[in-house]
């Protein structure tokens, strides 16, 4: 991870505490559209996942800022997310600070609030990370305590999340021992699988603090992705309908 990777250990905001595994069943979200939202850490398989389901043709709404869920015409969501990576994560904070980061990284989490407001609302929908996952980046990039932040927090709320688990030494491998990383997703200034692993730590405990307080069901490694998709369709169903 960086802004930059040489500076990530300094900027980051204290973790939370480990509190062992994830509730299984907490308070219902507020009202709002009705929707789920899909979580996990890098390389849990949550895209791979969301394209098996839109090829079962789901009967959800499926939003993501993956470029294959893009509308033509939402295209510029994937091209700032680009460059965002290539310019501004790797860069030092006298070029571009954590506040500047989060602000770019907001344009991905008001289009996925956008689409699920406006986009046939009564229809449930299937939420990619929502703001959860862009949040925790944000914080260990040292944007903790951006203004940004406390407003995500104010959007409408899941009705549950469905957190994909993977242990950091599965990612590691799925991300062909780190050929295949961004500098989003590691400490350091090169995808060391040390690095990697703490990073994802990290990054796992502060999307547990986010999320703590909604009903979550945590859906451990499964053998591929279309194991992985038919058990989030059997959440989905259940809560959706």
């Amino acid at each position: 991870m960086a802004l930059s990777n040489d500076h990530a250990t300094r900027r980051r905001g204290p973790l939370p505490e480990e509190t062992g595994p994830l509730p299984q069943d907490r308070a219902p979200g507020t009202a709002g559209p009705a929707f789920c939202v899909l979580l996990g850490p890098d390389y849990a398989g949550k895209s791979s996942a969301l394209a098996h389901l839109r090829r079962s043709s789901a009967p959800w709404r499926l939003l993501s800022a993956d470029d294959a869920f893009l509308a033509p015409e939402h295209a510029l969501i994937g091209r700032l997310r680009r460059d965002v990576v290539r310019d501004v994560a790797v860069a030092g904070e006298d070029t571009w600070s954590p506040d500047f980061f989060a602000t770019m990284l907001q344009t991905a989490v008001l289009h996925l609030r956008d689409r699920l407001l406006h986009d046939d609302p009564g229809r449930p929908a299937v939420v990619d990370s929502y703001y959860y996952k862009l949040l925790a980046k944000c914080r260990l990039a040292g944007a903790e305590d951006n203004p940004m932040v406390t407003w995500w927090r104010s959007f409408p709320r899941p009705r549950r999340v469905i957190y994909l688990d993977v242990t950091p030494g599965s990612a590691w491998a799925r991300s062909h021992q780190g050929a295949d990383l961004n500098c989003l997703e590691y400490y350091g200034a090169r995808p060391e699988r040390e690095e990697f692993e703490r990073y994802q730590n990290d990054l796992a405990k502060t999307m547990r603090d986010e999320i703590r307080g909604l009903p979550v069901t945590v859906i451990g490694e499964q053998d591929g992705p279309a194991r992985t998709a038919e058990a989030i369709r059997r959440v989905l169903t259940h809560e959706l309908g």
